[in-house]
């Protein structure tokens, strides 16, 4: 990096301002980094609470905060399966768990490794076949095939992931499962026992390294005897780790060499160089210099070191693993024939570099890059604007949240009143608080007060009927934990609460509140009960969205999840939103997949809900003018709200205010609309019915 062109300050200058206006910026990093570690805290609050047997971490391009809209990248997920304990050593042996024993030696790939089944009730070599997934080698040990994950339910397996697409309240997924091992592997023991120096890894970040949990994943180096057996070793908290302590200068080289790479390389030899590759190559360009070198001032000079680096690695087919050196990511990875023709296109990029920079096409960097040089003002669509993206980091966040609580929702759906309390009180209790990390106590804050407002809920809905008051003043305090859940549906499942239980004062004044602090040019609703694409938000939600980095005051204040009522709920749920509970029939259940739980439940968006609530109230009250604009409002929300996720189910509660207006015609509309929205599981299809037959009677 000595010899530097006199045009490169210049031009290093113009490539940070263009990946700055697509969003490779230091503020969107980070929320991109917050919203990852949020979910997947969320993940492991959930699983830990619903007592499964496997956590979910979050690893790539999307929680790195490395990536842009162009590069559409998947979310990366491990998905570890806590019952397994893979060791090195038999003195790591526990009892209560599949022990497997590491074998690493020179018969086994760098960076893999054999896993050796062991007796369950003693640190010794399992004798007796246990089932399909192990096989006896020439020595007589028991291995473990890395083909006991193949078979995903409705998974695509693409080398040792599955991917997932079309999941409600997440982007397209690559799961990844695996066996957790909590000490550093035997190969990457020089690396961990290095003394770090004052540049780049220092020793502070190599000791935390050395703590970090790894995993063996399900895949073995291609083209070898033992392909069906050996386990990759896995260092990506490791990774995770390093690449979150790179300054925007690091990011927006690495974020340019995967732009480079999708541009000249991926289009004609996409199985060649990888995005881990150039991570890696990354990752020894900054082990080899000084920290003071990679500076906004000198990204094209870093850029150049990189591809350099990445020719050499290409050329002589070797690319080091940064952990475990032994492992030579580029063997076996070029044909004879390919290989030359790769090399040809990174020597073009390198020699032609200004060029080149001006030919990439994602994310239209080449166009702006250009556009910037001549000193014209950059047009950026809508999709790369930084408040559309902090909008779509936000919403990615709401609807984890979410999905995971109707997740929770779903195991006591089917209980009793009685047994789901427990359950509920189980989830929330202090014991369980006090056994999570720090990273997860956020998750514990944000579900446990969607668990409050049901638990209170259902005592008042077991109660409503035995004028207990000790029983309802247990149910409001708490549903009053449940109320910050987000702008509406806390307070909604309160003003339901008070609406069943006929006090139809406090309700009209947590309508009220509700409606004050529902802003309607900011807030936006959130559903993760099935997959949808959102319509563009609001001006003031895209900005708020970007101004602020406090997500947890953002899914508050600007925020509103649909409202839900599980069954042992009833009572505390109007009749007219009872109904879609059983909208789903047993004999239509096998049509169903695995996300569409949620149809067990009353389940409403909150703002149709709200003018709902009110107009029962206000019919209660016999207030007719406000009634009347509760009624318009209903309609109106239904047709101009874009990113409703229960629109149907808005005009079923619509229709029946129809009916009791004694509007026929009106009421058959909304339930006809409502069918042609979703034609199986509406109960739309009953209300016609029972509307027909009182036609024909009259």
């Amino acid at each position: 990096m000595s010899r530097v062109p006199d045009y490169a300050h210049n031009l290093s200058l113009k490539m940070s301002q263009v990946m700055d206006r697509i969003c490779v910026s230091e503020k969107i990093v980070m929320k991109r980094r917050i919203s990852g570690l949020l979910r997947e805290s969320l993940f492991a609050f959930n699983h830990k609470l619903r007592d499964k047997d496997l956590n979910v971490f979050l690893f790539g391009s999307q929680i790195e905060g490395t990536t842009t809209p162009g590069l559409q990248p998947d979310v990366d997920c491990i998905i570890s399966i806590k019952n397994y304990n893979v060791i090195q050593d038999l003195s790591a042996w526990q009892n209560g768990k599949v022990n497997l024993l590491m074998i690493q030696n020179e018969n086994v790939s760098p960076g893999y490794c054999l896993l050796q089944a062991l007796r369950g009730d003693a640190p010794l070599p399992q004798e007796v076949e246990v089932d399909d997934n192990f096989y006896r080698d020439r020595m007589g040990r028991l291995l473990l095939k890395n083909t006991m994950f193949d078979g995903l339910h409705d998974a695509v397996r693409n080398g040792p992931a599955h991917s997932f697409q079309g999941v409600p309240g997440l982007e397209d997924s690559d799961f990844v499962a695996a066996l957790p091992c909590d000490l550093r592997p035997v190969q990457a023991q020089h690396w961990f026992n290095q003394h770090g120096e004052e540049h780049w890894p220092t020793s502070g970040m190599i000791q935390y390294c050395s703590n970090t949990r790894c995993f063996v994943v399900g895949v073995g180096k291609t083209g070898i005897a033992n392909e069906k057996f050996e386990w990759r070793i896995s260092t990506s908290f490791a990774e995770r780790f390093l690449m979150f302590t790179l300054n925007i200068t690091q990011i927006r080289c690495y974020v340019l060499m995967k732009m480079i790479l999708k541009t000249f390389i991926k289009q004609r030899f996409p199985n060649s160089i990888s995005s881990f590759m150039c991570k890696t190559v990354l990752l020894h360009c900054i082990s080899d210099t000084r920290s003071d070198a990679w500076k906004e001032n000198t990204l094209f000079t870093c850029l150049s070191f990189c591809l350099l680096r990445l020719y050499d690695c290409v050329q002589n087919e070797y690319c080091p693993h940064f952990f475990i050196t032994q492992n030579n990511l580029m063997s076996g990875r070029f044909t004879p024939e390919t290989k030359p023709l790769i090399l040809k296109n990174l020597r073009y990029v390198i020699e032609n570099n200004r060029r080149a920079l001006l030919g990439i096409e994602c994310d239209y960097f080449g166009s702006f890059l250009q556009s910037s040089l001549n000193g014209i003002e950059i047009y950026i669509p809508t999709h790369y604007m930084p408040t559309f993206i902090a909008w779509d980091i936000l919403k990615n966040s709401a609807l984890a949240i979410s999905i995971e609580v109707k997740v929770l929702l779903r195991d006591v759906n089917n209980l009793s009143p009685r047994l789901a309390m427990q359950k509920l009180l189980k989830f929330i209790s202090n014991h369980y608080f006090q056994n999570f990390i720090f990273e997860n106590r956020k998750a514990y804050r944000l579900l446990s007060r969607y668990l409050f407002s049901t638990l209170g809920s259902i005592l008042a809905s077991l109660n409503i009927n035995q004028q207990d008051n000790l029983a309802f003043k247990k149910a409001l305090s708490c549903m009053s934990l449940g109320l910050d859940t987000d702008v509406a549906s806390g307070k909604l499942k309160l003003a339901s609460m008070f609406y069943c239980t006929g006090d139809n004062v406090r309700t009209e004044l947590i309508l009220k509140n509700i409606e004050e602090c529902y802003d309607l040019s900011a807030v936006e609703p959130m559903c993760g009960c099935y997959f949808f694409k959102y319509a563009q938000p609001r001006e003031k939600f895209y900005r708020l969205c970007y101004e602020s980095i406090k997500e947890c005051a953002l899914l508050k204040d600007i925020t509103a999840s649909c409202v839900c009522f599980i069954k042992c709920e009833r009572n505390c749920c109007p009749l007219e939103l009872q109904h879609e509970m059983f909208r789903s029939k047993q004999e239509n259940i096998a049509y169903r997949n695995e996300y569409e739980y949620w149809m067990d439940m009353a389940v409403v968006d909150s703002l149709p809900y709200l003018y709902f609530m009110q107009y029962k109230t206000y019919s209660r009250l016999g207030r007719q003018d406000d009634k009347q604009k509760a009624l318009s409002n209903i309609a109106r929300t239904i047709d101009v709200e874009p990113n409703l996720g229960h629109r149907e189910t808005a005009l079923n509660l619509l229709g029946q205010c129809m009916e009791q207006e004694n509007n026929v015609e009106n009421a058959f509309k909304c339930y006809a609309r409502s069918h042609q929205i979703r034609g199986r599981y509406n109960w739309a299809k009953i209300h016609i019915c029972k509307l027909l037959n009182k036609l024909i009677n009259n």
